[in-house]
């Protein structure tokens, strides 16, 4: 038996954070696209890695528990990384209302009734959940607290309120960032922490095509203008990653971590501001 990382979403982040902390133990990775997950497992098993593929559907309980029940087979679950999702020129607002959101929720509940005691979790999220004008305290607690099956019928989350796939990505990350906090709750009466990473742009096949996407122009005028000039790479989400997931993290959980060279400092008081 061995500890076990779920890794879901077979990515280049999600890769970059399990070479990162997942020497020595089973890594269970469960993409959508089962050739995107047999490639990750690949490249790490011939890095000296020990990995598993498994297809998995994120926006279904059944198949998120179906991940967890593989990697319970091993051992026990000291590790969950979260870097599952579709962006804003992958997929419609249904899709990403129940991959990136509901998906999610669901993600950290189910961990949270299987994480072993000192066990640890990340969820990528993104610098959009930070873009949007704040949420009104109920709606905050609202995304945070609704029962999961209840989560998409809040008034806030119907379709008809949402203005295109980018606002439905916004609220989607925003919900990420506040089911981490008030899961981080649940997660330390088991003695485990989790924590959210909301990242830039980083340059990985995701990226590319939304660089070559019809808001492409928009991306690339992004990182030219925020402070670090430049885009990120998958490790210098892992360098964050490890922070969270090592010891040298134990005092910290329910947070998330904005790594994004800037661009948000830069859109709400730099040249990225939006000129109205």
């Amino acid at each position: 038996m061995k500890n076990v990382m779920i890794l879901t979403g077979a990515g280049q982040i999600g890769m970059a954070i399990a070479r990162r902390m997942g020497y020595g133990m089973k890594i269970v990775i469960g993409d959508k696209k089962s050739e995107n997950a047999q490639a990750i497992s690949k490249i790490m098993n011939e890095a000296g890695f020990d990995t598993v593929a498994m297809e998995m559907d994120f926006s279904s309980r059944e198949s998120i528990r179906a991940l967890i029940a593989q990697g319970q087979k091993h051992g026990p679950i000291t590790m969950l990384v979260n870097a599952a999702g579709v962006s804003p020129s992958q997929a419609p607002i249904e899709a990403i209302l129940k991959v990136d959101l509901y998906g999610t929720a669901v993600l950290l509940e189910e961990a949270s009734k299987v994480i072993a005691p000192g066990g640890v979790g990340v969820t990528i999220s993104s610098q959009s959940g930070h873009r949007m004008p704040a949420l009104t305290p109920k709606e905050d607690e609202q995304l945070a607290c609704t029962p999961t099956e209840e989560l998409l019928n809040l008034d806030i989350l119907k379709p008809e309120n949402i203005r295109d796939t980018l606002h439905a990505y916004q609220l989607a990350k925003r919900c990420n960032e506040k089911r981490v906090m008030a899961e981080s709750v649940k997660w330390g009466e088991k003695g485990a922490r989790v924590n959210s990473i909301s990242h830039g742009i980083i340059v990985t096949p995701l990226a590319l095509d939304e660089f070559n996407g019809p808001r492409g122009d928009f991306y690339k005028n992004m990182f030219a203008k925020c402070p670090a000039g430049r885009p990120g790479t998958a490790d210098e989400v892992a360098n964050v990653a490890e922070l969270l997931m090592s010891d040298k993290g134990a005092f910290i959980t329910g947070a998330d971590f904005l790594i994004d060279g800037g661009a948000t400092a830069s859109y709400f008081y730099g040249p990225l501001k939006p000129q109205n």
